[in-house]
């Protein structure tokens, strides 16, 4: 159906705008769910849809700039974001961008950026997704996962970094915790060295990282890692623009779809406990890493399909809940 296609100049390439705007709006359900940016679907997807590498992590950085910012607002209305721990993590992650973004232009130049990023993306994606089904299904066993979470447990990893006393130490009043202002900065340049050469806001790292490692409550570091998107994004976009890695249109497409999905997905996480977000974020991770294992075989057809699909699949979940939700509310 050409009526549907359109000519992307910087791409250089005719692409199917309906494809873009499902993308779009997948992401923009799962991102306002979970916490991210969604560069680990959009990038990959891009990819595997035509788009040489570097341009498909300047465009999606560029995406979840404009989505992150929807999701932002609802999540603030909720009480879930800690502004004071977004902020001081992005300083650092503005430094990470830049450094991600050289490592990028520079396998590139050597044509091997696509081979390699892919391979990172799916150990990446794989270990994340393991351990987060590991977590839940060990919580499941311990009967914890029918506890509403109002606070992240002190115990285990975080507990042990927020023992760390490196001045000047930082209350995060939203998220109840104190943690040095070292620790954060360190999070952001690490995470933000990931989303410059891997195309994301960093939430899919932000979100096991505020969890696991500061010890911020569930919905507080879904919020929180958004914010971090929004700043992460703004200055990635610039800085792919820069090197004429950006297809501002496609972009703008993307963006149209995150607007109407962010709304659905930050208003499901209210009807979600702690737990049953993470199984549903270890799922999609998975499946994630399986596309892009696919797309690197060539397969880039049914790599296609199983990372739409399963986009699709999830955020009809998601939508789900909320309706669930609504209704019982109501009731």
């Amino acid at each position: 159906m050409d009526f549907f296609h359109i000519y992307l100049p910087i791409a250089g390439m005719e692409f199917n705008i309906l494809i873009l705007l499902a993308i779009g709006f997948c992401l923009g359900v799962m991102g306002g769910f979970f916490g991210m940016g969604g560069g680990w679907i959009v990038t990959p997807a891009l990819n595997i849809f035509g788009f040489n590498m570097a341009l498909a992590i300047g465009t999606d950085l560029l995406h979840i700039y404009g989505k992150s910012i929807v999701a932002v607002k609802k999540h603030a209305k909720l009480g879930n974001v800690d502004v004071a721990l977004g902020l001081l993590v992005s300083l650092g992650m503005m430094v990470g961008v830049e450094l991600g973004a050289r490592i990028v232009m520079f396998l590139s130049a050597k044509g091997l950026a696509g081979p390699i990023i892919r391979y990172i993306y799916m150990g990446l994606l794989c270990f994340l997704g393991l351990y987060i089904l590991y977590d839940y299904f060990s919580a499941t066993k311990k009967r914890e996962a029918v506890k509403v979470e109002t606070k992240t447990t002190k115990a285990g990893l975080a507990a042990k970094i927020q023992h760390v006393n490196i001045p000047p130490m930082i209350y995060l009043k939203a998220s109840d915790v104190k943690v040095s202002f070292w620790v954060l900065a360190i999070i952001g340049v690490l995470i933000g060295i990931m989303a410059g050469f891997m195309g994301v806001g960093g939430g899919f790292a932000l979100v096991p990282a505020f969890i696991y490692l500061v010890g911020v409550p569930t919905a507080v570091a879904v919020g929180s890692s958004l914010l971090c998107c929004i700043i992460s994004g703004a200055y990635g976009g610039f800085s792919y623009s820069m090197k004429g890695r950006v297809e501002v249109i496609a972009a703008i497409i993307l963006l149209l779809g995150a607007c109407i999905g962010a709304q659905i997905g930050a208003s499901a996480i209210k009807y979600v406990r702690g737990y049953g977000i993470r199984l549903l974020y270890g799922i999609m991770l998975l499946l994630a890493a399986f596309s892009v294992f696919l797309r690197q075989m060539e397969m880039a057809k049914t790599a296609g399909v199983v990372v739409l699909g399963a986009a699709l699949a999830i955020s009809g979940i998601i939508t789900l809940f909320l309706i669930k939700g609504l209704i019982t509310e109501r009731a």
